[in-house]
């Protein structure tokens, strides 16, 4: 048995989170972190070799986890100790964040990387009511905006998106053969594409729009035709 929990990484959910691994009551529990990642968010402010455009993005999440009373990452590290409350095993099933950063931009053409430095600057502007419309754009319509964010972006949706949701399916699929019920731990906007590529029939899935529901309630959002980097906090 395999569950994902599709998540967002600057909403106030690490209760929810919690909860549902205690509900479930796993053999293992896989998030979305490397090693180094997991090492960070345990101890904030260290130094890092990473690109520009990494760290820009870093501060976008964790200003605007700020804004939702939380910190970014912070459903990450609450999966974490709820595995270990539980006697559940904890995986990394991402790719080093690092790294892969490098290697896209090295790989990346002019004009996406100046696209994307663009976006990533004024991201740090972006207010909480923006995030909520956007989400809202991406889980009415996620087939066509991650069309449109290939077409913005083709490298990142690439590195970031198609080439993670294949490792860490690969790696959510060798969980699976070593323990009889695991469950990942993954930002929402990979939910999809792990599903296609796990392609099993012993799979449940929380989506990010249910657990933000079930720890809040309901509540009415207006909607804006925007394809604009959700990877800022979902990915």
């Amino acid at each position: 048995m395999i569950v994902i929990l599709g998540v967002g990484h600057v909403f106030d959910i690490a209760s929810e989170v919690r909860r549902i691994i205690e509900e479930e009551r796993p053999d293992v529990v896989g998030v979305e972190l490397d090693p180094a990642r997991y090492h960070a968010l345990l101890h904030p402010g260290g130094q890092t070799n990473a690109p520009l455009t990494y760290r820009l993005l870093a501060a976008f999440q964790k200003r605007l986890a700020g804004q939702y009373g939380s910190e970014a990452g912070a459903e990450m590290l609450e999966a974490a100790k709820a595995a270990k409350d539980i006697g559940a095993d904890l995986l990394f099933i991402d790719a080093d964040a690092s790294k892969l950063f490098q290697r896209m931009y090295r790989e990346m053409p002019f004009a996406e990387k100046v696209k994307l430095g663009l976006s990533a600057f004024t991201s740090l502007f972006v207010s909480s009511k923006k995030v909520e419309k956007e989400l809202e754009n991406y889980q009415e319509n996620e087939g066509t905006y991650m069309d449109q964010m290939g077409g913005q972006f083709p490298t990142l949706k690439r590195v970031l998106v198609d080439e993670r949701n294949e490792l860490m399916t690969k790696r959510i699929n060798s969980a699976a053969s070593r323990y009889p019920t695991v469950l990942a731990v993954v930002g929402d906007g990979h939910v999809d594409g792990i599903m296609r590529l796990l392609d099993r029939d012993d799979v449940r899935v929380y989506r990010l729009r249910d657990i933000r529901e079930k720890g809040r309630g309901s509540q009415a959002k207006s909607v804006e035709n925007n394809s604009q980097a959700s990877f800022h906090y979902e990915y």
